[in-house]
């Protein structure tokens, strides 16, 4: 089996060598007579204040885009291409960006395309010149652009129905208004203003109302370089005769019903509870947007569609359907590695929901875990199950529906049980935790828990360990019974909620954990153990302070948004103090695996500079402290095979030394940072079925800092302790 290993990473380094050898040319592949568009530049030339930047949108033909530093490095991979439209062709051009080719009408078309949006910003007689310029190969184009005359708006006129309560609503909202006296007319701040003022409208009740209820027309010779606006509301819209003049009437809620299938098996009464339109309210575009927001979030119907028919001229019917989604079903997770001393590690996931498991929108979620490490032929390993059960309440415990204008938290109870055998020690821990989450416009996501409690026991101390404890007051602190309660919380802000998004992102996350705070205020009156430390149930309550905050981006462009560089920083530390010591074994941080450092298995790495320590007989590296960084180029290869590049970078260190007399390299120095940072590269292959991704990647070290020589060549990447083997489900980050 080794061997075999051995020959298929072999091959995936070459292919990696060959993808790094690029060609020198970014043209070769292109015809006769053709050219590449290398760039486009836009040059302002009477007004330094513009930005050129508001003008490239509008470009017809754009280059290829850069990646590092300006430079395409798959532009080169397009062009090893033999012309035979088969075989390594078909490979280069997967991975490769193919060459945009200059197009002289594209020029033209972009030219009227920027004076058009010009004049649409209010630069009235812009003119725009193109040159193009060639060199060998390669076209630059490169657009002056003289920016046409402005018009300062010098008075404002408005022209309102005098029927009803329309003028004095309107009159009322002008504060708001964007369009100023002395702003520059254009067509652009009149179609924001008028965006804006229906919106505003509709949400006091004017249901038929839109932006094209609104008539302007400017005055701009009675005094000269400026402009007398004059904005006019009509009964009828842009597309209508004035026939059709109708009064602008604020509309009630009429009926309202709510249909979904029949077997559905939910409690009415919650669906009425959720929504927020009520006969004989008047109509508000928030109180239909919220609802559709509080149903969406049962997440137990595919669709919600909220229906508004006018019954005369001034009420409306409301029919809200709902389309049941799967209420039930399981989820399975499967991570694997092997290194190459032998370590296999598996770690199996089963999960099962209900989102309505009390018929009103409650989630159940069971879930079984376990995590294996062992050699063949060996009788060291270690085995950890766990269980888990989770119930969200679609309410803020507590509080009534009335109390929530928009979304409504959702109110979470769970518990768990965690066993671990390993040949050190024996461990139990149960946890529960009481909290709320939910989300803000579908893009910030919180959870916050109030209550975190948990409670660990370890039995049969390996006796050689509990000599290593005795002898270490850090790991002594670090593993020992101890009992927890604090609180806790997890922010999580993105740019595309979706699963699987489809163009580039952005996305943060921050954890919080405190504990042993509360408890500390009743320290005096507890049992003392024969350190001094607070005892619950004749167990140490810790006290310690935990967090860690994560930045993402990724990029994604190509044919079928197939190509992709995802990068990912993470740091992380935690501080005991007060009736602790240590941090607890379980909230130490750890690297390595294969959403980690992949070159490592999990729990193999740091901290610092420091050797393995040997009291573990199966690897468990831990520390106070990670940080970590990852990026990763991902593109498609054939059919659903995706193939990726990536390199991983970070550590995790002790805060405090574990022997006062010795340095053994484990502590965070700012002056030993480069040396303690663990670094790798490799290859991947994934397997996209769109509802499950499969994911091999091979990582190789590159720079060990447990190492003398820390430095790890190619020759060494095949060796013992050189690289890693990991199978997972979906991205590693």
């Amino acid at each position: 089996m080794y061997l075999s290993m051995k020959i298929v990473l072999h091959i995936l380094i070459s292919c990696m060598a060959l993808i790094a050898a690029f060609s020198c040319s970014t043209t070769r592949v292109l015809q006769d007579g053709d050219y590449r568009l290398a760039r486009n530049k836009i040059n302002i030339t009477n007004d330094k204040e513009f930005s050129p930047n508001t003008l490239e949108p509008y470009l017809k033909q754009k280059p290829n885009p850069a990646i590092i530093l300006g430079w395409n490095p798959f532009l080169y991979v397009y062009n090893w291409s033999n012309g035979k439209g088969k075989g390594w062709d078909k490979i280069v051009q997967r991975i490769g960006v193919e060459p945009v080719v200059y197009d002289s009408d594209m020029v033209e078309a972009t030219v009227a395309n920027m004076v058009d949006r010009l004049t649409y910003l209010g630069y009235y007689g812009s003119s725009i010149e193109s040159n193009v310029y060639v060199k060998k190969k390669n076209v630059s184009v490169i657009y002056d652009v003289t920016l046409g005359k402005r018009l300062p708006i010098k008075n404002i006129e408005l022209i309102l129905p005098p029927e009803g309560t329309f003028a004095g609503d309107f009159l009322a909202d002008t504060a708001s208004m964007t369009i100023k006296v002395g702003d520059y007319l254009s067509e652009d701040i009149l179609e924001q203003e008028t965006v804006r003022s229906s919106a505003a409208l509709r949400n006091m009740g004017y249901y038929e109302f839109s932006k094209n209820n609104f008539f302007f027309e400017a005055d701009t010779l009675t005094f000269p370089d400026s402009a007398i606006l004059k904005m006019t509301i009509n009964g009828y819209t842009r597309n209508e005769a004035p026939e059709r003049a109708r009064p602008i009437c604020k509309f009630t809620f009429n009926e309202v019903s709510i249909s979904y299938p029949q077997t559905l098996n939910v409690r009415e009464k919650i669906l009425k509870e959720l929504t927020t339109i009520r006969p004989g309210e008047t109509y508000s575009t928030d109180v239909v947007n919220n609802t559709y927001t509080r149903l969406s979030s049962l997440r137990m119907f595919s669709s919600v569609n909220i229906g508004m028919t006018p019954v005369d001229s001034n009420r409306i019917n409301c029919r809200i359907n709902l389309s049941q989604s799967k209420l039930q079903g399981f989820k399975v997770n499967l991570e694997a590695s092997t290194n190459s001393t032998g370590l296999f590690g598996v770690s199996p996931q089963l999960s099962y929901y209900h989102k309505n498991i009390f018929h009103g929108g409650e989630w159940l979620n069971l879930g079984f875990m376990g995590n294996f490490q062992f050699k063949f032929n060996d009788a060291v390993r270690s085995n950890e199950f766990g269980v888990s059960a989770g119930l969200s309440f679609p309410r803020f415990l507590g509080l009534p529906y009335r109390h929530f204008k928009g979304a409504i938290p959702r109110t979470d109870i769970n518990i768990s049980y965690n066993y671990q055998n390993r040949p050190e020690y024996t461990r139990n821990i149960i946890s529960t935790s009481y909290g709320y989450n939910g989300n803000v416009n579908n893009r910030f996501f919180y959870q916050a828990y109030p209550i975190q409690m948990n409670i660990v026991k370890l039995f049969d101390l390996d006796e050689g360990f509990y000599k290593e404890l005795a002898n270490d007051p850090f790991l002594k602190n670090a593993y020992q019974n101890h009992f927890d309660l604090g609180s806790g919380g997890t922010v999580y802000y993105t740019t595309d909620p979706e699963t699987i998004p489809k163009s580039s992102y952005f996305y943060t996350r921050l954890q919080l954990d405190i504990a042993g705070n509360l408890l500390s205020a009743f320290k005096g009156v507890m049992k003392k153990d024969e350190n001094g430390a607070g005892m619950i149930w004749n167990t140490p309550f810790s006290q310690f302070v935990r967090a860690e905050a994560t930045v993402g981006k990724t990029w994604i462009w190509g044919r079928n948004s197939g190509q992709s560089i995802a990068t990912r920083f993470v740091a992380g530390a935690g501080h005991a103090y007060g009736n602790s010591n240590a941090l607890p074994f379980e909230k130490h941080f750890y690297a390595g695996g294969a959403n980690s450092l992949r070159g490592w298995q999990a729990r193999t790495v740091g901290p610092g500079t420091s050797a393995r320590d040997t009291s573990f007989v199966i690897p468990n590296q831990t520390g106070d402290m990670r940080l970590e960084a990852n990026v990763e180029y991902r593109f498609d290869i054939v059919w659903k095979l995706e193939g990726a590049v990536f390199a991983d970078a970070g550590n995790v260190w002790t805060l405090k030394q574990k022997d006062v007399a010795v340095e053994d390299g484990s502590m965070f120095r700012w002056n030993t940072l480069g040396e303690s940072i663990a670094a790798n590269w490799g290859l991947g292959l994934r397997l996209n079925l769109d509802f499950l991704l499969l994911r091999i990647d091979a990582g190789f070290k590159v720079h060990d800092p447990a190492r003398t020589n820390k430095w790890v060549g190619p020759d060494q990447w095949f060796r013992r302790n050189g690289y890693a083997i990991h199978f997972g489900v979906g991205y590693p980050f």
